[in-house]
């Protein structure tokens, strides 16, 4: 008595037409784990590697007196120039040693936004 509804669910008749082709394809557990991971790709991996390899040209390309910020939110004029330290100064005669990795981008700090030209 407790099982008579599984029972009728089990013996229920199969579907009236065949399956279409969309019903097919979500029945497959492959094809929604590759929708998953393909989404997962486009909206976090492929941005993330594009941001890291923009800030590592930023890095790469550093010159003598240009005005960068570092993760820490320091503002100085790269000094000095190392394979590893670069020596900024934050203030006249004030000087600090940084790992390259530390540098987060070009400053941008008192000067006016740059205008992109769309060729209007």
């Amino acid at each position: 008595m407790w099982f008579e509804g599984i029972a009728w669910a089990d013996a229920a008749p199969a579907a009236a037409g065949p399956q279409g082709f969309i019903d097919q394809m979500l029945g497959n557990p492959i094809i929604p784990l590759v929708m998953v991971v393909a989404v997962f790709y486009f909206i976090i991996i492929r941005p993330q590697s594009q941001r890291q390899s923009e800030h590592q040209k930023v890095v790469k390309g550093l010159k003598k007196n240009d005005e960068v910020v570092t993760n820490g939110g320091l503002i100085g004029r790269v000094a000095e120039l190392g394979d590893n330290l670069i020596t900024l100064e934050i203030a006249p005669n004030v000087r600090v040693r940084i790992e390259r990795g530390e540098i987060k981008g070009l400053s941008t700090y008192g000067k006016p936004p740059a205008k992109k030209d769309k060729g209007e």
